[in-house]
């Protein structure tokens, strides 16, 4: 019963957040057209790359260790200094390298990088403490807040044409808020905090490890496409694709609302030795998952250009690259569920493997599709990526625990 009362609270903020940051984009791409918008998907693209080098699998380490029950102060204060030194590396790297970026983007966002990079990390741990320490459903809500201030602040500074700089204010200022309210609910929760020692660090290490190729292998899902289409096409395409994978996108919000609220709970029970009760979890998430999966690939299939038109001339074109991404999503939601099974159970080598043959894949098809079919081949690349993926983790979870 708690699990499910989790799973509602989480599923419904992710649905009120995700209609919040439809209804901004719908707006600002028929005020401002496709090209601020493809510049802003470029800029949070590359930024949730480097994010994988500002936190290396930490904040997942973080959720992991601090769901065990033990040390949660010791492990928080460690999770935060290493991500923090980490920042400061990276940021050094974006301000050498600012003339590179600018020339890349079309548009001088070295400063908005350094910030939205900065937040982005800060809310990354937040969650995952919220993960760790059971409240996923505080979780939850903190994504309605974070995209409905940021589609109220963007939306706002647009009407009065702050354009393309309007969009990454908006940004900031949502993961802001977000960032101050989940961090009140750690400190209210996690009751002591206390200076980590050697062994704490090893453990997060210890998982980070292998869990830092899962978050390259998120991002990649969500962003290798667009990052490389960077380098071939323009941005008004760029901002097509951009608002065609929103609208594929919105189809897994229930799958990894699942495979959030499981978590805990499976790492929980994997650490009483309780493998076949884990199983049965992932069984029953995965029959509750196509509950929106299926039919929503069979109606964004024969609506999506109904859908893109909504935004404005310019998108209707991006219609056969939403099919695709559709189909896309569809797989990637049945696959994070065995996915975050192996995380759950303490197994991040064997997830490893599992995101080292889905980072190779995806970056390979991404670069030779895109150069060969343009967003099309992007599309595709992304698809295929996940289908290999897909069946590889299918194999792990079977032979490892009867799944």
């Amino acid at each position: 019963m708690r699990l499910g009362q989790t799973s509602v609270v989480y599923f419904s903020s992710k649905i009120v957040g995700s209609a919040l940051g439809s209804l901004a984009t719908l707006y600002i791409a028929r005020k401002i057209g496709a090209e601020p918008l493809g510049i802003y998907h470029l800029v949070v693209g590359l930024v949730s790359w480097l994010a994988i080098a500002g936190e290396v699998g930490i904040s997942e380490a973080v959720s992991k260790r601090v769901s065990e029950g033990t040390d949660r102060g010791k492990y928080t204060l460690a999770g935060v200094s290493v991500i923090f030194g980490l920042f400061a590396v990276v940021s050094a790297g974006i301000v050498l390298f600012r003339s590179q970026l600018v020339e890349y983007v079309g548009y001088p966002a070295g400063g908005y990088v350094v910030l939205i990079l900065l937040v982005v990390l800060l809310n990354s741990l937040i969650n995952s403490l919220l993960v760790g320490i059971h409240l996923v459903h505080i979780s939850g809500v903190l994504t309605p807040i974070r995209t409905g201030g940021r589609a109220l602040v963007q939306i706002s500074l647009v009407a009065v044409g702050a354009s393309t700089a309007g969009l990454f204010i908006g940004h900031l200022v949502g993961y802001l808020v977000a960032v101050a309210i989940g961090a009140w609910f750690v400190l209210r929760n996690v009751s002591t905090f206390r200076l980590p020692n050697k062994q704490h660090f090893k453990n997060l290490v210890n998982f980070a490890k292998f869990s830092w190729l899962g978050s390259l292998r998120s991002q990649m899902f969500s962003y290798t496409d667009i990052i490389v289409l960077g380098f071939f096409v323009s941005s008004g395409l760029i901002g097509v694709y951009g608002v065609a994978w929103n609208v594929a996108h919105f189809l897994i919000l229930f799958s990894g609302t699942l495979r959030t609220t499981l978590f805990p709970e499976m790492s929980a029970i994997s650490s009483e030795k309780e493998p076949q009760a884990v199983a049965q979890i992932v069984e029953q998430s995965l029959s509750f998952g196509g509950l929106f999966l299926v039919p929503g690939l069979f109606g964004g299939l024969l609506l999506g250009e109904r859908i893109l038109r909504l935004y404005g001339p310019e998108f209707p074109q991006g219609a056969t690259v939403l099919a695709i991404l559709i189909a896309a999503n569809l797989i990637m939601g049945y696959q994070s569920q065995f996915l975050n099974t192996l995380n759950a159970v303490d197994r991040p080598n064997l997830a490893f493997r599992v995101n080292g043959v889905f980072t190779g894949t995806n970056l390979a098809f991404n670069i030779i599709l895109i150069y060969m079919y343009g967003w099309v081949g992007a599309a595709v690349a992304t698809a295929g990526s996940v289908a290999i993926q897909f069946g590889f983790c299918l194999l792990l979870c079977q032979q490892h625990y009867r799944i």
